[in-house]
């Protein structure tokens, strides 16, 4: 059983070990490249400048904004994520109503009833009005 054990988190050390090692490998070809002035580098001022959606910035990095595009910004989140849980759900319906039955579809009603008290909650405290 301990071998077992040391086998499997073995193969998850390996994993880890590939994982970090190849783009820390890439990362010192490139500085190696550098160094040996192999890898083109010509900075120029308009390389060097901070872009930002092929625009000049218009103020300094601690300007102020309005916090309307977090909340937009996390309700699409939450409602686009919760998606991702409905769709496999849905492609794998009729497997589910054949071997869970009523479970599935209550489950999956409950789910939905979640969401829909989410968003109407929002919609009542006016988090999905752009005034």
């Amino acid at each position: 059983m301990l071998d077992d054990y040391f086998r499997q988190y073995g193969l998850l050390a390996v994993f880890a070990a590939i994982a970090v090692g190849i783009p820390v490998s890439m990362l010192i070809m490139s500085w190696t490249l550098s160094l040996l002035k192999v890898r083109p580098n010509k900075p120029y001022t308009i390389k060097n400048s901070i872009y930002e959606c092929g625009f000049e910035t218009l103020s300094g990095t601690w300007s102020r904004f309005n916090f309307r595009f977090y909340s937009f910004a996390l309700i699409f989140v939450v409602f686009d994520v919760e998606v991702v849980f409905v769709f496999p759900w849905a492609s794998r319906f009729g497997y589910m109503s054949r071997e869970f039955g009523v479970f599935a579809i209550v489950e999956m009603a409950v789910f939905i009833g979640i969401l829909l008290t989410g968003w109407l909650y929002a919609w009542r405290k006016g988090s999905l009005e752009w005034s």
